[in-house]
């Protein structure tokens, strides 16, 4: 069967992922597999891994790179936002806070879902804006469990260190107070994919008079669990599409 699409460096280019696909690989044993060529095999590679489709291990070898999770995770965005509504609006009027749900977009984080607090005051975060990778929890969240390089980037600059990042990962949870904008408290808990890898965060947010200076002390079981049912919905999701598939479905 011909796989040819009639383009050939994008053929190339699948040929070099699907060979990934097996597990890490030096340019010697991508030469073997794929059949290419030494130069166009580590000309493929270079220019995969400049687009993060590629990239390294410890030991300097290719492997698939986080591309190609975020664009899958993009896919599964439709089912993720329908489940995120009410998961929201309970966590709002569980904690009497404004909840938001947000996602990684290169050097940002954009909030594509909320649930607003009524009335009084509130930290009023539109769906669409766009917040800083720099500060505040969600983006800690977001942050923590990423690959050490991309983490290392990420905290250049940021308002948080690699000690918080620590603990983020063994409590499962994220505080910032004053850290986005002054007088503003939040709370944050990562969704994951059926693979384990953490596509989003979920937040609630307000003023430091209700909030407090220990935000977590407060809500972290609350946005834990609101979390968790999301990431129960992708699962859940995931098992259907394998069931109907009668195969194993891409998880990431």
């Amino acid at each position: 069967m011909d796989n040819s699409s009639g383009v050939g460096v994008l053929d190339k280019a699948a040929v070099v992922l699907s060979a990934l696909e097996g597990g890490p690989s030096t340019l010697a044993q991508l030469v073997t597999i794929t059949g290419l060529a030494r130069p166009t095999a580590h000309r493929l590679a270079v220019a995969l891994e400049h687009h993060r489709l590629v990239a390294r291990d410890l030991q300097g070898r290719f492997i698939l790179g986080p591309r190609l999770g975020e664009l899958a995770a993009a896919a599964g965005e439709d089912r993720l936002l329908a489940a995120a509504g009410p998961v929201l609006g309970a966590l709002r009027d569980h904690t009497n806070e404004s909840a938001q749900l947000f996602r990684r977009q290169g050097e940002y984080r954009v909030c594509v879902s909320a649930a607003e607090r009524p009335v009084g005051l509130r930290d009023s975060i539109p769906v669409g804006a766009t917040l800083s990778m720099r500060a505040g929890s969600a983006a800690q969240v977001l942050l923590a469990w990423e690959e050490p390089d991309r983490l290392h980037r990420g905290l250049q600059g940021a308002a948080f260190n690699a000690t918080m990042l620590s603990g983020v990962r063994r409590r499962g949870w994220a505080q910032s107070v004053g850290e986005r904008e002054p007088g503003v408290a939040s709370v944050s808990a990562p969704v994951r994919s059926p693979s384990g890898r953490v596509i989003a965060a979920v937040s609630i947010s307000g003023p430091i008079e209700r909030l407090t200076r220990q935000p977590g002390r407060l809500h972290a079981a609350t946005v834990i669990a609101g979390a968790n049912k999301l990431t129960e919905v992708l699962a859940r999701h995931a098992a259907q599409q394998e069931a109907q598939n009668g195969a194993p479905a891409d998880h990431d």
